[in-house]
């Protein structure tokens, strides 16, 4: 149930980038069909930052530590562009036109996820 809850925060947060910055667009005819569009655009980012950030993060270890972290944010643009790119190849009506769209998306999205995960109350350990 936590994952579907998730999975609907993440399709608001990638709604909210749509709205905010220009060059992120969302195609489909109706408010349904577009939201069906974002929950399986959340699904597809989801998977991408399962499993290919980590190997990512790895691989660019020097330039994390080079650039105080700052690399990260050049991680997660690149991260929504290839959600964008996957979702264009699943026909999903999500496209976004560059690198800065994507780098301003993927930052609104870290924003509102992290706002999101505040707000979201969680289960307290029985152990602590």
């Amino acid at each position: 149930m936590s994952f579907l809850v998730r999975l609907v925060l993440t399709a608001i947060a990638l709604w909210l980038a749509t709205v905010i910055v220009g060059g992120i667009y969302l195609f489909g005819d109706s408010t349904l069909a577009k939201f069906f569009s974002l929950v399986l655009v959340a699904l597809v980012f989801t998977v991408v930052n399962a499993l290919v950030k980590p190997i990512v993060m790895m691989v660019g270890c020097a330039l994390y530590v080079l650039t105080l972290g700052l690399f990260g944010l050049v991680v997660n643009a690149l991260m929504f562009w290839l959600t964008a790119w996957i979702s264009e190849q699943l026909s999903l009506g999500f496209h976004v036109d560059g690198f800065w769209p994507a780098f301003w998306g993927a930052i609104i999205v870290s924003l509102a996820m992290w706002v999101m995960d505040l707000l979201t109350p969680r289960k307290e350990d029985a152990g602590a």
